[in-house]
């Protein structure tokens, strides 16, 4: 069996920045096994799978799978899919069917290499529950409870179809400072199973709104450099925050730099008498390369 493949680094328009996603096409004979293998091998924070659609209006079925498990949902691997898709199918409109709803995403061609997307989440982000104690949340991140929380935001858990811890960050340099003590996490936040999304307001010399580090012990690196899913819930909190009962506006989050994948991540919130109506991410991706998998299906079985 042989299948194509393709590299992209995702938001961001400079190869060898961003988040890099592999997009394997035609997988509609691979099962849930293989696909879970092949992710393991490319060992990349996730691998996207792009099938047939179940509903012709729609572009693509497609499942995302990191290393370790497969994801209902992910903000790269869909930016990075839908410009693939968008490029390809030579397209700007893009319907993607995922684990928790069908995606439409608007694709524009920036060059032959590079797109940028935009959809609209499926599931708008919502409160999950209360935070761990300050004082502990900051002992797994190496810094002071004097540097967790800014103005209005403190820790709290969102989802919007994965959940994450966000923990308000003081600035920038206790951003950059951050450092893991990853003994005792099942203890602070009930399971070694928890993603942590720790932002803060970008520095005065940024074009961006927020500086975010995202942090899951079960990464490959631990440290992604650009999420999707995180930025999603993230909508939630800021919307929350937000006085404004009627918002329609963009936010800009820069993730990555501390690894060396600077990445920028569009935030869209939108709000109607106080209620939030519509979140959105955003993002570039460039293609980086290409290949075909060759499998001996008897032998891998």
């Amino acid at each position: 069996m042989q299948l194509n493949y393709y590299l992209l680094d995702v938001f961001t328009d400079t190869q060898m920045e961003g988040n890099p996603l592999a997009v394997v096409m035609k997988a509609d004979h691979l099962d849930t096994w293989m696909m879970q293998k092949i992710a393991n091998e490319f060992s990349l924070s996730e691998t996207i799978f792009v099938f047939e659609p179940k509903a012709g209006r729609n572009t693509a079925s497609v499942r995302i799978f990191t290393p370790l498990t497969e994801l209902p949902f992910a903000g790269h691997p869909i930016i990075g899919a839908a410009v693939w898709l968008g490029m390809t199918n030579r397209s700007t409109a893009i319907r993607l069917e995922v684990k928790i709803g069908v995606v439409p995403c608007i694709m524009d061609r920036v060059n032959k290499r590079c797109g940028e997307a935009r959809f609209r989440l499926p599931q708008l982000p919502q409160l999950v529950r209360a935070a761990p104690e300050t004082e502990k949340i900051a002992g797994t991140l190496g810094l002071t409870v004097e540097q967790i929380g800014f103005g209005d935001y403190m820790p709290v858990v969102y989802s919007a179809g994965i959940e994450y811890v966000l923990v308000p960050i003081i600035n920038t340099e206790a951003l950059s400072n951050i450092k893991l003590e990853k003994r005792g996490w099942d203890d602070v936040y009930g399971s070694d199973d928890v993603a942590i999304y720790a932002f803060c307001e970008a520095g005065q010399d940024s074009k961006n709104d927020f500086s975010a580090r995202m942090f899951d012990l079960k990464l490959p690196r631990i440290e992604d450099p650009a999420t999707g899913s995180a930025a999603a819930a993230l909508i939630g909190l800021v919307a929350k925050i937000n006085p404004d009962l009627n918002l329609k506006r963009q936010y800009f989050i820069e993730q990555g730099v501390d690894v060396g994948r600077p990445s920028i991540i569009e935030m869209q919130v939108g709000k109607e008498n106080g209620v939030l109506v519509h979140a959105g991410i955003g993002g570039k991706a460039i293609l980086v390369g290409e290949g075909v998998l060759n499998l001996n299906w008897h032998e891998t079985l």
